[in-house]
């Protein structure tokens, strides 16, 4: 079967499948697994699909974007391995903002009860901030209803009342070219200015977020550092020398 044909057959099947394994593109292709894996490669860097470990998956809209409640139940264990590491690096006396993302909250459970303070657009945040006793500020703004954030105007005045030591925050999208993004562009405006008032910024994401590109972007990939589930080698060194990225297993 020649390359482009090859070429169509993967297309297809995500189409149809979203998620297409490479032992299953051997099989309907009669061809080896090298050339799969060159396939693939070659359709991830023309931006039609991107690669996950043991095959590829369709990439989404750029204006596509879950709730808050579809994002919380999707990779949680990943997503808590994340949050539990990253609550680690909060440090005695440390002013921190907390953006509303899924991974983020998860974050709050694990956080030291030091003193601390905590500024925020997530409106799921409040009750287990005030339950766990930690001073907390709600900025202003637009409740945006299908993520809970606080954004527009209101939410950029507000931020400007603050600086801070560190920064957490999610994404839709993360590429090495392309940087951090999200489908909406106001709430991109908020997570780009709580950036640029941070000592450190840390990008909480689990695997799926890589080479995914959505609409709006909020900052360069230089801009923040990622902290991540398992990541396979060959994604890990496209980023060498453009971030820093922490792997967390257990």
């Amino acid at each position: 079967m020649l390359t482009p044909e090859r070429h169509r057959v993967i297309l297809q099947l995500l189409k149809e499948k979203s998620v297409v394994k490479i032992q299953e593109i051997i099989d309907i292709t009669n061809t080896s697994e090298s050339t799969i894996r060159r396939d693939l490669s070659q359709l991830e860097d023309q931006k039609f699909l991107k690669r996950i470990h043991g095959g590829a998956s369709r990439l989404q809209g750029k204006l596509q974007e879950p709730s808050m409640i579809e994002k919380s139940a999707k990779n949680l264990h990943e997503k808590r391995l994340i949050a539990k590491y990253t609550a680690s690096l909060v440090e005695e006396g440390d002013s921190i903002y907390l953006d509303a993302g899924s991974t983020v909250i998860e974050m709050i459970e694990f956080l030291p009860l030091k003193n601390i303070v905590v500024v925020t657009n997530g409106l799921m945040h409040l009750t287990p901030l005030l339950n766990k006793g930690i001073s907390t500020y709600l900025i202003g703004g637009l409740i945006k209803p299908n993520t809970n954030a606080f954004i527009g105007r209101g939410a950029l005045a507000s931020l400007d009342l603050y600086r801070f030591d560190k920064c957490f925050m999610g994404v839709n999208g993360i590429h090495p070219q392309f940087g951090f993004t999200t489908p909406d562009q106001e709430e991109a405006m908020v997570k780009q200015k709580a950036i640029s008032l941070s000592r450190e910024a840390y990008i909480l994401a689990d695997n799926t977020k890589f080479a995914e590109i959505s609409f709006a972007k909020i900052a360069d990939i230089h801009e923040a550092s990622i902290i991540t589930n398992e990541l396979e080698e060959e994604i890990q060194n496209q980023y060498v020398n453009k971030t820093s990225i922490k792997v967390v297993t257990s």
